[in-house]
């Protein structure tokens, strides 16, 4: 693949992809962002969409809050450094948001895609590096957290947001890696970026 590589690490809660992500950002000496939060306009949007006190957002609002937060990272973060021939490591990217509002909350996938391809303007990542554990695994890594708003959600939500994942990776094969991270954290790393290299040549 010539030019820089934008890749995003997906998974659910628990499933080690802000560590593995600046991994593998350390190790290309890519341009390390997230979603949501990635700038200081998605880092107030990020307050409102994790706060445990914010117990009536609707789920259309929070869709469209998440697509907001992404259209300025895209931007002013993604592109910009795409431009410059840096490599984008992101920690989660529109594909969560698939998962999360759509299979997670129910909105209509359709509807979920249509509003995000605008807010990134046909930028979509050209790599998805997908995270899973067992069940339990994820559950007993969590526990000793504070728990922010969605990371509360219930059983159900979370196993439609990791069926969610499952299902996008199954249907895109050539874009998605699938990892699972029982391993220790080098090991998983080290298989990452063996799998990135045979895809990609990077």
């Amino acid at each position: 693949m010539s030019g820089p590589l934008y890749v995003s690490f997906e998974g659910p809660e628990g499933c080690g992809k802000s560590t593995q992500a600046r991994l593998l950002a350390d190790d290309l000496g890519a341009v390390l962002t997230r979603e949501t939060g990635g700038t200081a306009i998605g880092a107030r949007l990020r307050d409102i969409l994790h706060d445990v006190e914010v117990t009536d957002l609707d789920d259309r609002a929070e869709t469209l809050i998440v697509a907001a937060d992404r259209a300025q990272h895209i931007a002013t973060v993604v592109r910009p450094a795409l431009a410059a021939g840096r490599h984008v490591v992101s920690d989660r990217s529109v594909y969560s948001t698939l998962a999360y509002q759509g299979w997670g909350r129910g909105v209509p996938i359709d509807d979920v895609r249509r509003v995000n391809e605008w807010a990134v303007g046909g930028l979509w990542p050209d790599l998805v590096v997908l995270l899973d554990a067992p069940a339990d695994v994820l559950e007993q890594r969590m526990r000793d957290r504070d728990l922010d708003r969605f990371e509360r959600a219930g059983e159900g939500f979370h196993a439609r947001v990791r069926a969610g994942f499952a299902e996008m990776a199954a249907a895109d094969p050539d874009r998605w890696i699938v990892v699972h991270t029982t391993d220790d954290p080098t090991v998983v790393a080290a298989n990452i970026r063996t799998a990135i290299t045979t895809r990609t040549g990077v």
